[in-house]
């Protein structure tokens, strides 16, 4: 679990109400993760921290990019991502993150650290297949991409006019009963 403080949001000392965190997230943060699917990221995160009297609400968004390689051609490209997470902090007497939705922390608890959440939710907002702009729009010209097309399957044209005799037979009992 990654213990960088900059992802620790202490709550102790913030009063009732709304409180606003910027985070700039790079590739260094994934590599904190042992996570080496992107070339390069560059993405920002606004996260609102709303405290009441007896829990919170965290609501964590971001956007960006994150280079990655195109499935078909292996190529870089930049995907655009956004991503966005509503999480309620209650306070128990044991900590528990099993819920998606519901963070339990424990009583006496004075930060929370969020940097799971982020990671979490960026690498789920990557599209599961990763296509380069340029192959949909054709504008791509890569070596893979040539190959790929070299190798596609291709519809035989040239219909061979002659027949197996044998089943001209059955052929013309099908043409004939109609």
């Amino acid at each position: 679990m990654m213990k960088k403080r900059e992802y620790f949001i202490p709550f102790k000392g913030l009063k009732a109400g709304k409180h606003n965190f910027g985070y700039k997230i790079d590739n260094s943060f994934f590599e904190s993760f042992g996570y080496a699917e992107f070339n390069g990221s560059n993405i920002t995160s606004e996260v609102v921290l709303n405290k009441m009297e007896s829990m919170m609400e965290l609501d964590i968004e971001a956007k960006g990019t994150v280079n990655v390689n195109c499935d078909l051609t292996n190529e870089p490209y930049d995907q655009a991502i956004s991503a966005n997470l509503h999480l309620v902090i209650k306070f128990g007497e044991d900590y528990n993150d099993e819920d998606d939705e519901i963070l339990i922390l424990p009583h006496g608890e004075y930060q929370v650290n969020i940097a799971q959440y982020l990671y979490e939710m960026l690498v789920l907002a990557v599209p599961q297949k990763r296509i380069h702009p340029g192959v949909l729009d054709g504008t791509l010209k890569s070596d893979a991409l040539k190959k790929l097309e070299e190798l596609q399957p291709r519809e035989n044209t040239n219909k061979d006019e002659r027949t197996d005799p044998r089943w001209d037979g059955l052929k013309k009992l099908l043409t004939d009963n109609k």
